[in-house]
């Protein structure tokens, strides 16, 4: 078992990383919360059908209330996160009370936006069961969806603790791998050239990847995403860094609609123009046609889906957390692992988004 220490200005927390470590959790709570009143499951139907067994079967001092959400984006809206706080009123969870949060992102998000707002915040651990929640779960973002744009009501609020056991990854279907690894991948360019080089190098089938390939990997993200939340826990700064890919990103999974298109997927088509940006921008030297060999090989698009519309893409992007004043600002590289955040008027991302997608007929 791994042990990564997360420092944040508000809280200091562990993430348990390894397979079985879920075993780990009853005493863990026992030892940590001596005086907790009840438990509440937050997951979703996906993952209860697969886990929800095993993990009450590891609680074994509790028997504890669950909630079960939609699968995917679709929890992050105002109707289940209202439904998940009326079964914690009805379960009567107090201030002791504490949240475990059992599945992917979403399941995190929800979770945890739930516990920072009820009694105006409680407990909460993660258990992820995703690779892209290596990244969500660490940091304390927390947050459901408007249908104007994404993570855009949330909160920042730290878990107690992170029990990432890999043993929840064996049941992942192809396309939730590759979500969660564009998150990895993410992680190397921004702060880590030998990481990347490792990758690279090491992963050339993200369906034939080791117990030691994957540990590494995550091992690795984690690492790197406490080296921007240690410092910047409310993204006054460098924080900010973290969303490479996801301004663009985030505007392709809107526009495709919450569940039709993983966010690992569409933060990849974000990333490869954000590298063709910082070319042209501010002279990165990097191999792009060769970035895009491998990571076609890993299974992902690397184009803008052609049924989108780069005005409404913009329109999102313009709505985007990280915009300022209205105008649109991209996490560029100077070079791998050295990022910057640059404005960009609308006329001119808007040439570039058309020059991203040359045989696009309409705009």
């Amino acid at each position: 078992m791994e042990t990564i220490h997360i420092q944040t200005e508000s809280k200091h927390y562990d993430v348990y990383l390894g397979k079985g470590v879920v075993n780990e959790l009853d005493a863990f709570l026992t030892s940590h919360f001596p005086n907790m009143t009840k438990l509440f499951i937050m997951t979703d139907e996906t993952v209860a059908k697969l886990h929800l067994e095993a993990l009450r079967s590891a609680l074994k001092r509790w028997d504890p209330a669950v909630f079960t959400a939609p699968g995917g984006e679709k929890a992050k809206t105002f109707e289940v996160y209202y439904d998940a706080l009326t079964q914690a009123l009805e379960n009567r969870l107090d201030r002791k009370s504490i949240i475990l949060s059992f599945g992917g992102g979403a399941v995190g998000d929800l979770s945890g936006f739930v516990a920072a707002s009820y009694m105006r915040g409680i407990s909460f651990i993660q258990i992820p069961t995703t690779i892209l929640a290596h990244d969500s779960a660490v940091g304390g973002k927390v947050a459901i969806n408007h249908p104007l744009g994404k993570n855009m009501i949330g909160a920042i609020h730290q878990p107690e603790a992170v029990f990432y056991d890999v043993e929840w990854l064996k049941t992942l279907p192809a396309q939730e791998i590759r979500s969660g690894f564009a998150e990895i991948i993410k992680h190397a360019l921004i702060y880590d050239v030998k990481f990347y080089e490792w990758l690279h190098t090491n992963i050339y089938d993200l369906n034939k990847l080791s117990t030691s390939e994957l540990l590494e990997s995550l091992k690795k993200g984690i690492q790197i995403k406490n080296e921007f939340v240690s410092r910047d826990e409310k993204e006054a700064g460098i924080r900010a860094y973290l969303n490479f890919g996801h301004t663009l990103g985030h505007a392709i999974e809107a526009e495709m609609g919450y569940g039709s298109f993983t966010h690992g997927e569409s933060v990849m088509i974000g990333m490869i123009f954000a590298l063709n940006l910082s070319r042209e921008l501010l002279g990165l030297s990097f191999d792009l046609e060769k970035f895009i060999k491998w990571i076609k090989g890993l299974g992902y698009l690397t184009e803008i889906p052609d049924k989108l519309n780069l005005e409404n893409l913009l329109s999102r992007m313009k709505q985007d957390k990280k915009s300022v004043g209205g105008s649109v600002r991209f996490v560029l590289l100077e070079e791998i692992g050295k990022p910057v955040l640059q404005p960009i008027s609308d006329s001119a991302l808007l040439e570039k988004l058309k020059r991203f997608s040359p045989r696009r007929i309409d705009s």
